[in-house]
């Protein structure tokens, strides 16, 4: 893995995520109380932008789609896609995955992402 500079701390707003790109893979970066991490950019449902999700108990993001939610920290499935009604239809086919998941560091107020 390779470590790259993603910004400053100050770029990145406690309880908010940011969408970036490095090393040529999307990525969505957030900014917790207990810290900083990084995700896949897109839902593994149906691709929505997660960056433009909502943050739930500083812990979770929904997806602004179908509302799947992830835990930041691990990537995985809390609850799978169940809105508008009807979308779980489509889940028959579009299986529960985990999101990929980044280490994110902080050295000297700088943010680096390993990929």
């Amino acid at each position: 893995m390779a470590k790259h500079k993603i910004g400053t701390q100050d770029d990145f707003p406690r309880g908010q995520a940011k969408a970036c790109t490095v090393a040529g893979i999307d990525l969505a970066v957030y900014a917790l109380s207990n810290g900083y991490y990084a995700t896949q950019a897109k839902c593994t449902h149906l691709m929505g932008p997660l960056a433009q999700g909502k943050i739930i108990d500083d812990r979770l993001i929904q997806c602004p789609r179908h509302h799947a939610r992830f835990d930041i920290r691990t990537g995985e499935v809390v609850d799978w896609a169940n809105f508008p009604p009807g979308i779980q239809v489509l889940n028959l086919v579009r299986k529960e995955k985990a999101l990929k998941t980044f280490p994110v560091s902080v050295e000297e107020g700088a943010l680096y992402v390993e990929i």
